[in-house]
């Protein structure tokens, strides 16, 4: 069999990415040849926070904005990620309104937006475009590490989102200028990164390896249950809590000091957002120090509010029953995934734990007591999720050779559809996709209508949504009209989970029964009822190879004897598409352009920074060297231009404080037209000396190489005389010159300009080799070997004669020099 190498991806192409957009920090990574890698951001941390910060004349995001968490508290977003697809009126945004520093307000749709200060003036960003926003610095993350342009990638999402959270994540990523390959759910993508890398994975006619994944993040539980064999993995159910994260375990420890400093201190933290957001800072400090130490932790903050400091303590005991309804809630998900595959504790391989809270060893404790076996951390608990879209981005890119491996998912929550029927006086409805069916899938309804209807999706068990509303979206079948005969239409009509794990009426179209020869109609023994019933006349999965896939379809086929030929015409039919929450072409493309116009605002403002902070530094870094290395070389305008650097310092702290980039470019100049000359002094008398010795060193070679010519040396006595003379006399000559330069060098004061500049002495040592080293370093001509005496087959010896010999006889060289030289020299080609 071929050779595998120990990474799955093996040609390098266009730019491949995956982007894990998580709740509170996001990471990057990128397919090279080499494989896959997680990359550094521009403060080389491969971790970038999900926060973006609003300011009077740029925004910034990720670790910049951060850092201004408590500085610009009311204008710093985090947290954004479970506003997606929501109404600002949602009982989850309202209750989560009380916990967040900044302001929330509703959009013109109805939806939530985030109220900021910006430039100096109001503004509501929709949740799409802040995540934008973080995308957009994800994506120059990703440009930055592969020096070149970054549009197709794979995001990740929680596995419990919903349609209408979905939808909101692929606008953010085309607000971003993204090209969105796959929405993949974060457990799957961590499947893909676990299984790819297995060699020992079973065969595909075996028994498959089950596999349990625990993702414990900052916001979301989810679990996952994998079936693996060799070259694809099969989800085959899936659970989540999305009120059990890290961010729940930080809200305890929050409220419990606050609840402590109201006793102690008389202090209303909740009434101060600068105050809270310095206490979640702490209190996540605070449990990741718990995870690594049981003894009692000291939690100090230094004028915490009102001038006041503030202290307590806490232990890890303490804090887990503090939180042991959380902690209660572990096992609900894991016991759901056991009953929806029918699986015993015995079945399951693995247990692999990611996300950032799962190293709260309280959590891991109740996880590998469920399994009753050890947990396994084969992951980068942090880094998986990205690597597995990396991974899923290469097998969809065609810039990538992959190792073949197919990937089947499963939807989330059962989905039905309901529309009008004439038959039955009211609503029909069919459940089209259950619970764990497998994703992406595509099936064919068939209608009878007469006229235009209306299909509407929804999630039939309410109750397993952490969403309020159970509504997909409405989709409009037009144009269809009764046959000629006046009877209903058969109307066709496929529906599907895409990749993306979105609900869509993907195509319709009306099928026309033609008359045939004799005029008549010919009467259709087609299986399907004739009654305005739904009807999966046909079920083929779209992007799956999964078994149950083709035998549903083979179960489905009509029996091919009983259907006489008849002609048919296809009308491909218009559907107009509501789904809730779907931002209008209009908008996004305006959302798209406020982007550009916000990154260039960006952009502008760093070039200002910059500007200003090399005046600052040029100004800092000449007042230094004034008084230390440039000092003996500034004459008199010495204490003009300490003044001058001395002005320009109060300038920047005053009216210089914010001004144009020009100003300071101008700025600079002006200081440089009176720093640069003593500036350049100074270089020229670090450089001269080296340059000189360089000269006289040329110089005493060709002088010795004279000498010995004189000499009668019988090295050099195939030398032209006319030709040696004239060296002769350009060595004198570059001597002289050197002698008298250096004289008047050292007599020259330091605060003048120098009487040589390097570059002419540079030049001169230039001069000097190009007359003088052609005619000293002439070759001494070659004696001719004797001449080979040839027999009628071939050279003497058996030498190779004509092949490996020069063909000039002028030039003749002892016999196998050639080959031999090449041969020595080929090990030193092959080093990179």
């Amino acid at each position: 069999g071929e050779h595998r190498s120990e990474t799955p991806v093996i040609v390098s192409g266009m730019s491949v990415v995956g982007f894990d957009l998580g709740f509170q920090s996001c990471y990057v990574a990128v397919a090279r040849a080499g494989g896959i890698e997680t990359v550094a951001n521009e403060y080389s941390d491969r971790c970038t926070p999900s926060f973006v910060s609003f300011g009077p004349r740029n925004r910034s995001i990720g670790a910049a904005a951060k850092s201004q968490v408590v500085t610009n508290c009311k204008n710093t977003v985090q947290s954004f990620k479970q506003f997606h697809g929501r109404a600002f009126s949602d009982s989850y945004v309202q209750s989560a309104k009380s916990n967040l520093v900044y302001d929330l307000a509703q959009m013109p749709s109805g939806s939530t937006g985030i109220k900021v200060m910006y430039m100096e003036e109001e503004r509501v960003f929709s949740i799409e475009q802040v995540t934008g926003m973080l995308l957009t610095k994800l994506k120059e993350t990703a440009e930055s590490a592969l020096k070149k342009p970054v549009a197709d990638c794979v995001i990740s999402v929680p596995s419990y989102f919903t349609d209408a959270e979905r939808r909101s994540v692929m606008d953010a990523a085309q607000i971003a200028g993204l090209n969105c390959l796959r929405l993949m759910n974060e457990t799957t993508a961590v499947t893909l990164a676990y299984g790819i890398y297995k060699q020992d994975l079973p065969a595909p006619e075996e028994k498959p390896r089950i596999v349990v994944f625990v993702d414990l993040g900052h916001s979301g539980y989810q679990v996952s249950v994998c079936a693996f064999n060799k070259g694809k993995l099969k989800i085959l159910a899936t659970a989540f809590d999305s009120e059990l994260g890290g961010k729940d375990f930080d809200d305890i420890l929050v409220n419990h000091f606050c609840e402590e400093f109201g006793k102690k201190y008389k202090l209303d933290v909740k009434s101060k957002p600068r105050a809270l957001v310095r206490l979640y800072q702490e209190c996540e400090k605070l449990k990741k120090l718990m995870s690594a130490n049981s003894s009692d932790l000291p939690l100090n903050i230094e004028c915490f509010m009102n001038d006041i400091d503030v202290s307590s303590k806490l232990n890890r005991g303490q804090f887990e029953e503090m939180c042991a309804g959380l902690l209660a809630k572990v096992e609900g998900p894991l016991r759901s995934v056991m009953e929806q595959t029918k699986l015993k504790k015995e079945d399951i391989y693995a247990v692999e734990i990611v996300g950032g809270a799962s190293r709260i060893p309280a959590i891991k404790e109740r996880i590998s007591k469920f399994f009753g076996k050890e947990l396994s951390t084969t992951l980068n608990a942090d880094e998986a999720v990205a690597r597995g879209c990396a991974l899923q981005c290469a097998i969809l890119s065609p810039a990538f050779k992959v190792r073949e491996f197919s990937i089947t998912d499963v939807v989330p929550y059962s989905i039905s559809l309901k529309w009008n029927s004439a038959a039955e006086e009211g609503l029909s409805d069919c459940e089209v996709f259950p619970k764990n069916h497998a994703a992406p899938f595509s099936k064919v309804l068939t209608f009878y209508r007469k006229e235009p209807f209306t299909l509407e999706a929804y999630y039939n068990s309410p109750k397993e949504l952490p969403y309020p509303s159970a509504t997909i979206g409405r989709f409009l079948i037009q144009n269809v009209v009764p046959q000629a005969s006046g009877e209903s239409a058969k109307v066709k009509v496929k529906v599907r989970v895409n990749v993306h794990g979105v609900f869509s009426v993907s195509s319709a179209s009306l099928v026309e029964v033609l008359k045939t020869a004799e005029g008549e109609e010919p009467m259709e023994t087609d299986q399907t009822p004739k009654e305005e019933e739904v009807c999966v006349l046909c079920v083929y999965a779209l992007g799956t190879t999964t078994e149950d896939a083709k035998q549903e379809k083979k179960n489905d086929q009509p029996p091919q004897a009983k259907k006489p030929k008849v002609k048919t015409k296809t009308v491909e039919l218009p559907i107009e598409n509501n789904l809730d929450w779907q931002l209008s072409s209009e908008v996004l493309n305006m959302f798209v352009e406020n982007e550009g116009k916000m990154i260039m605002q960006d952009k502008l403002e760093k070039e200002r920074n910059d500007a200003k902070n090399n005046v600052e530094e040029y100004v800092y870094d000449m007042r230094d060297k004034l008084h230390g290395v440039l000092e003996k070389f500034v004459n008199e305008d010495r204490d003009t231009f300490s003044l001058k650097l001395e002005d320009t310092e109060n300038w920047l702290y005053e009216d210089g404080e914010d001004q144009q980039k020009q100003v300071y470019i101008d700025k600079l100049a002006e200081l440089k037209k009176m720093g640069q000359p003593i500036h350049e002094r100074y270089m020229e008398a670090e450089e001269r000396p080296k340059a000189f010795e360089d000269l006289g060193r040329q110089i005493q070679m060709y002088m010795k190489i004279i000498e010995a010519y004189k000499a009668k040396d019988e090295q050099y006595d195939h030398l032209d005389e006319l030709e040696v003379t004239r060296v002769d006399k350009h060595v004198n000559d570059a001597m002289v010159w050197m002698n008298s330069k250096m004289n008047q060098q050292n007599s020259q004061d330091l605060t003048l300009d120098p009487v040589v500049k390097v570059e002419e002495i540079k030049a001169k040592t230039k001069e000097i080799y190009s007359a003088c080293n052609p005619v000293v370093s002439k070759p001494k001509p070659k004696v001719e070997p004797p001449k080979e005496e040839k027999t009628e087959n071939g050279p003497v010896n058996g030498q190779e004669g004509t092949e490996n010999q020069p063909c000039n006889p002028d030039k003749a060289m002892p016999a196998g020099t050639e080959q031999e030289t090449a041969e020595n020299k080929l090990p030193e080609m092959d080093i990179d």
